[in-house]
């Protein structure tokens, strides 16, 4: 086998990324010729069809796919690289892709990441807002935030901020405080019912959650329950301010289920300029952020209704 060219690796990534020759060529202006022999090369070296080829549409073999997925994050970050010596300013360019849950998302994300295009105008952020385990390496993103991420060897990142978690209702919603069932808003994923334990002033309280409403967001949730539609357990920052303006009531707090919230990248790619400052930037509007910078806790990951 000859050994593998990495122009003509480079190449194919080109191509897969762009589904095809001819997005490949229209995008950087090479002829659809010079793409196919490239291609054609590396498969000869490896040994191995990488790409079928049909009169008007191209599709990756398994093993085409395979080699797609492997290579196309650390190609990038080595071009990222590059490109961060080579212009010697410091400035930062290029893509960012941010995953993060719904309600981090409208409450702060959005507003930070707004401020940081400003101080970096070169930058082009993309935040997709979505309540799902997203896979950074696979799916392409530079960095996710996700709240109390399982331990792994493959994410670093830091602690941006920790939460507690509360029973709440709206003023008309009465509960009994002795526990027992409640109607209860849920959110759709979590997928059963399952009983709460609530710490009070007066001691640990169980009460049995009676679905009435399952919905797919945080937000939902929240306005669902400020609409008097039952009790729900929420995180105290999304409800602080209902709570201090009496639109939703406080029953008592989450017995162990803390939760902390993280931003995490990939460890075994390189952290480029634009990654590391874009954390630094977000720990400095939370401050206990600078408190912590380390891997992800080694405690159980509880179910929570965000990421």
């Amino acid at each position: 086998m000859k050994r593998m060219d990495l122009d003509g690796l480079a190449d194919f990534v080109l191509v897969a990324s762009n589904g095809g020759l001819g997005r490949a060529a229209r995008k950087t202006g090479r002829s659809k010729a010079t793409l196919s022999r490239k291609v054609a090369d590396l498969e000869e070296a490896l040994g191995v069809r990488l790409v079928e080829r049909g009169a008007r549409h191209m599709r990756l073999t398994a093993e085409g796919e395979a080699l797609f997925v492997r290579t196309r994050g650390p190609l990038s970050e080595l071009h990222q690289a590059g490109d961060d010596v080579g212009s010697g300013t410091g400035v930062l360019s290029g893509p960012l892709r941010i995953s993060a849950p719904l309600l981090i998302s409208h409450v702060a994300l959005s507003r930070i990441a707004a401020e940081f295009s400003r101080l970096h105008p070169r930058l082009e952020i993309a935040i997709t807002a979505e309540d799902r385990f997203v896979d950074p390496i696979e799916e392409g993103y530079d960095l996710v935030v996700r709240t109390n991420p399982k331990p792994t060897e493959n994410m670093v990142g830091r602690r941006l901020f920790t939460d507690q978690l509360l029973l709440v209702t709206a003023p008309q919603v009465a509960l009994a405080p002795e526990g027992g069932p409640v109607a209860a808003v849920l959110m759709s994923r979590t997928g059963e019912a399952r009983d709460w334990q609530i710490e009070t002033a007066s001691g640990v309280v169980t009460y049995s959650p009676q679905p009435v409403l399952w919905l797919s967001s945080i937000l939902m949730v929240h306005e669902a329950v400020r609409a008097g539609a039952g009790a729900a357990i929420l995180p105290i920052s999304l409800v602080e301010a209902d709570l201090a303006g009496g639109t939703l009531v406080q029953w008592g707090s989450v017995l162990n289920r803390p939760v902390e919230v993280w931003v995490l990248h990939a460890s075994q790619r390189l952290a480029s300029p634009k990654v590391t400052r874009f954390v630094a930037f977000l720990a400095e509007q939370f401050p206990e952020a600078k408190l912590e910078l380390a891997p992800p806790p080694s405690a159980p990951a509880a179910k929570l209704p965000n990421n």
